[in-house]
């Protein structure tokens, strides 16, 4: 069973493009977790409009993409655990690669390929633009891995979850984690279309808007959870 786990909050304009190319991958027996953080346009009206039994809706009150993600992924009930960004599409086949991907891994992170809002490609891909690869030290410097592209066992979810309090950046998280205790499997073979416009929550693809001291701290965080995460491993064993 195939569990995809999608934040939405405000996202009516690109919502029915990209639930459509999810559900049309779908077997009778998956789901759609989508977690709303109180959006106040058209959101749930548009996923109500489907009237699809796999669309499982859950209400936050987060007022974050990081946290009302952590929301979904609490109620998947899926072997499989597939991240979605409510503004992307995905292209035919990416269910059945993860799947197969996963056979032999733990975690697989896929490719995608860059668009603005009307899905025009610039020729650029996510793993192109960010080196994306899997050596800790540079993952834990600067983040390659993006949380839309990436898919797990539910036995991840073990050590993902809960989320640390003040995480910066829950696909950071989710992939140190992956690159420290599990098998992770890049997939170059672009399955999304990445879509970049004025309202996304994150600043993937383009230059971060951070200040310096802000990225600092966002990396004092990131370490300071996973030095907590190793220490809880080690009581574990003892």
């Amino acid at each position: 069973m195939v569990s995809v786990c999608m934040p939405t909050y405000n996202g009516a304009q690109y919502l029915e493009a990209q639930v459509s190319s999810i559900l049309i991958q779908l077997d009778n027996t998956d789901e759609l977790i989508i977690s709303d953080d109180g959006s106040i346009d058209d959101t749930l009206n548009v996923l109500l409009a489907f009237n699809d039994s796999r669309i499982k809706l859950f209400h936050a009150n987060t007022k974050s993409p990081i946290y009302n993600l952590e929301n979904a992924l609490k109620q998947a009930e899926g072997d499989i655990i597939i991240l979605s960004d409510q503004d992307d599409v995905w292209l035919n086949g990416r269910v059945e690669e993860i799947k197969k991907a996963l056979a032999d891994s733990d975690m697989v992170v896929t490719n995608g390929y860059i668009v603005n809002q009307k899905l025009v490609r610039d020729g650029a891909t996510i793993f192109g633009k960010l080196q994306t690869n899997k050596r800790v030290i540079n993952n834990l410097l600067r983040n390659t891995m993006v949380g839309c592209c990436m898919a797990f066992k539910k036995e991840v979810l073990q050590d993902v979850l809960p989320f640390p309090k003040k995480l910066p950046m829950h696909d950071q998280w989710i992939g140190m984690i992956g690159l420290l205790r599990y098998r992770v499997k890049l997939l170059d073979r672009p399955s999304i279309l990445y879509r970049r416009h004025s309202s996304n929550a994150s600043a993937t693809g383009a230059k971060s808007k951070n200040s310096f001291s802000t990225k600092i701290r966002f990396r004092i965080n990131i370490m300071m959870a996973l030095l907590a995460f190793g220490l809880s491993l080690r009581k574990k064993n003892i």
